[in-house]
């Protein structure tokens, strides 16, 4: 009886399907498809759990939260410069992204985990220049 026990035990944790986190890379570029200062890509569709990695490509980016352009309970986040990040996303929403040093020349990205809860928070940040025209084309991409 015990053995049967086991076996089925053992059956049941090795053969049923396994949930896997994903991993996403975002590269911190000084020159991109979209021109100077870039994350690519700058737009992540992932699921809450999965984590995205800021891979510092090009020397003298970090990756750094933007004010109110989080999920609620998100804790804010600074890499340091120079450094690659992994992000793991702990909650449904959008987490919008800067660099901190070209930030005014518009390197952002918006990462949006599970649904767009917080779609109407990050969309009323108030943007300037250039971080303003990109985020333009990565509010269209959001999935509600």
């Amino acid at each position: 009886m015990f053995t049967k026990l086991i076996a089925a035990s053992l059956a049941v944790l090795f053969l049923a399907p396994t949930a896997h986190a994903e991993n996403f890379e975002v590269r911190m570029l000084n020159k991109g498809a979209e021109g100077a200062m870039v994350f690519e890509p700058a737009f992540v569709k992932a699921a809450v759990g999965d984590t995205v990695t800021f891979i510092s490509t090009d020397k003298g980016h970090n990756a750094e939260n933007i004010k109110d352009m989080l999920p609620e309970g998100v804790e804010a986040f600074k890499s340091k410069m120079g450094d690659d990040y992994v992000l793991t996303l702990t909650a449904e929403g959008l987490y919008g992204i800067k660099c901190t040093p070209h930030y005014s020349m518009g390197m952002v990205a918006l990462v949006q985990a599970g649904a767009a809860v917080n779609h109407d928070a990050v969309t009323a940040v108030a943007l300037k220049g250039k971080a303003k025209t990109r985020f333009e084309p990565l509010f269209a991409q959001i999935a509600k």
